[in-house]
């Protein structure tokens, strides 16, 4: 068996722009992003932090880091999944958003799972 198939974690994200939170005359755009987590691997893997890199149309990139999510460090057994919303504000009406969650096997190995980009953008401004 190969090592690496028994610290699989594969995260999915669903963005959408708050238009009631949101104030484009004052370059103010809030977005929710509701991002679902599943160990797809062979050992149970808990979450202990974050790394996220969000870059707004700018290019201007803010660094967030920081313990679990939403309050949590969900514990997954193999084919679990945990689901969370959280938001990000932008001053411009598109961005993006990638990184990594720190993991920690029932084994004692630490791991990363990646975090793919995904696109943050105000309804028909991106065609």
């Amino acid at each position: 068996m190969d090592e690496r198939d028994k610290y699989r974690i594969a995260v999915e994200a669903k963005a959408t722009y708050v238009a009631e939170q949101s104030d484009p005359s004052r370059k103010h755009y809030v977005f929710a992003y509701t991002i679902t987590i599943t160990n797809t691997g062979q050992v149970a893997a808990q979450l202990l932090s974050r790394h996220w890199f969000i870059t707004d149309g700018d290019h201007q990139v803010q660094e967030v880091q920081g313990r679990g999510v939403v309050g949590q460090q969900p514990l997954l057994q193999p084919g679990e999944s945990f689901e969370y919303t959280s938001g990000a504000t932008l001053p411009t009406p598109v961005g993006t958003m990638h990184g990594s969650y720190q993991m920690i096997a029932e084994d004692g190995a630490a791991f990363e799972a990646p975090i793919p980009s995904f696109t943050l953008s105000v309804p028909r401004v991106l065609h």
